[in-house]
């Protein structure tokens, strides 16, 4: 742990380094100044393992660390929800991961179980079927012969069609080049000037051959940088049903990842489609955990792949023969498609009529040529509304840029929320929102009829909102 944290540290200060040795203008005091923040690194490094000490009893895990402020964390282990085991680079030169304890919840801001950093690989391995395993040892029960893991889903090479629909290699070069572009002004290094040269060019050449080379430009480096992240964050990806009764999700390429989540706590799982992979027949599909917010990558099954390896996916996961998410859903009323249509186009009329009164005449008349658009996306939008209900799920998907279709267990729901707003009083709509404590906490039937809305949370959960349903008798 002296080498690996103070290295991965490093790791992620290379470019600056490069540009302070490299295309620096040779200011010693810059040079000095990095040899101390590497200096500074290895200290807390040094600093961090001589005051870091963890221990795992029967009951709880336990971890403290701290030299001047001291802190103590302690997470009962009936409240483990997932195992994440994690090797950056300078883990795996090493032979070491760390490991990431999950119990959902977050008693302080940022702080949702704990980590232990760095144990060696072969450690992990048997603390992670440790800290899963919430049954009581019985030292006089023979020890059962291991079973095999069950392998439900692994990479295919021919699934990285897929990664240059889901933009992550635009926003990537996005946030590269605004960081290139940062280090540059700070450390007066010269890269400014040949790109400058290279705009001056392009803008110089015909408008529409300008156009052309940069959309052909910003094409070519966000398929390259979507390719490369793919590879990078979902190499070796293997999806698998293990012994001890959790699924796991392992990938990565420089930095490996390991999930376990115990199959009890799952509650249902979720149908991902981003617009781009949506024409492109692709999707993801996350779980839905007791526990365990779907903020961030914790929760991922299968990344961007075929909608039909998504939908088999979800079936393997929740054990079924057929997934629910492939369940015909219940269109939503005429009202609703009203209130998309209005929210779609308002706007764009807006903006021509502002654009009228203060721009130029063509301003306002390219404004208006946005309405077929947003026509489609409102349509789309309702197109996309939907629900169902089936013998052990409740169905519900909605969005267009993200559509989203959710599978979740009628059992796992623990409360209904019902909202109105003044609008959808006047077109005989609501908002039915099942509350469960796992995932986003609450799925939303979004637009729904009245009188459907409340026959479909009456039959999702027997006998939970009837005596709101049934009638009162009248006060005269």
């Amino acid at each position: 742990m002296l080498v690996v944290r103070p290295l991965n540290e490093l790791i992620n200060l290379v470019p600056v380094l490069v540009g302070l040795l490299v295309l620096g203008n040779g200011d010693t005091w810059r040079f000095v100044s990095g040899i101390a923040v590497i200096a500074l690194i290895v200290g807390l490094g040094l600093l961090r393992w001589l005051t870091t000490r963890y221990r795992i009893t029967t009951e709880q895990v336990e971890l403290r660390t701290g030299l001047f402020v001291r802190k103590r964390l302690a997470v009962p282990r009936d409240r483990i929800r997932t195992v994440d085991l994690t090797a950056k680079l300078g883990h795996r030169l090493f032979g070491l991961s760390a490991i990431r304890v999950g119990t959902g919840r977050r008693d302080t801001p940022g702080e949702d179980g704990l980590t232990l950093d760095a144990v060696s690989s072969a450690e992990a391995e048997r603390l992670r079927l440790l800290l899963l395993d919430h049954a009581p040892a019985e030292e006089s029960a023979p020890a059962a012969p291991p079973r095999p893991s069950t392998v439900l889903s692994a990479l295919d090479r021919s699934w990285l069609r897929y990664a240059p629909l889901t933009l992550s290699g635009l926003v990537g070069m996005g946030a590269l080049f605004g960081i290139v572009m940062n280090y540059a002004r700070e450390l007066d290094i010269e890269v400014l000037e040949p790109m400058t040269d290279a705009a001056h060019w392009v803008v110089e050449r015909p408008l529409g051959l300008t156009i052309a080379v940069s959309v052909l430009v910003v094409l070519v480096l966000s398929t390259l940088g979507s390719l490369l992240l793919y590879l990078v964050q979902y190499w070796n990806y293997q999806l698998t049903r293990e012994p001890d009764g959790t699924v796991r999700v392992r990938r990565g390429l420089l930095t490996t990842r390991s999930v376990s989540v115990a199959e009890q706590r799952l509650r249902g799982v979720e149908i991902k489609e981003p617009l781009l992979l949506r024409a492109g027949r692709g999707a993801q599909a996350t779980s839905v955990t007791t526990g365990l917010g779907s903020k961030g990558e914790s929760n991922l099954l299968l990344p961007p792949a075929p909608v039909g390896e998504a939908h088999r996916v979800a079936a393997e996961v929740l054990g079924v023969p057929e997934s629910p998410t492939l369940t015909p859903l219940r269109r939503h009323p005429r009202a609703a498609l009203r209130r998309r249509m209005v929210r779609a186009l308002a706007p764009v009329l807006v903006l021509a009529a502002v654009l009228a009164v203060f721009a130029p005449d063509w301003a306002w008349q390219a404004a208006l040529a946005l309405l077929p658009f947003a026509a489609w996306l409102g349509w789309d939008r309702y197109r996309s509304l939907g629900h169902a209900l089936t013998e052990r799920h409740l169905l519900s998907r909605g969005g267009s840029a993200l559509r989203e279709t959710v599978a979740l267990q009628r059992t796992g729901i623990i409360g209904w929320r019902i909202s109105q707003s003044f609008f959808q009083r006047r077109s005989g709509l609501l908002t039915i929102s099942a509350t469960t404590a796992a995932g986003d906490s609450a799925y939303h039937v979004t637009d729904v009829g009245e009188t459907d809305g409340l026959a479909l949370a009456d039959e999702a959960v027997p006998h939970l909102l009837r005596p709101f349903l049934e009638p009162t008798p009248d006060a005269g």
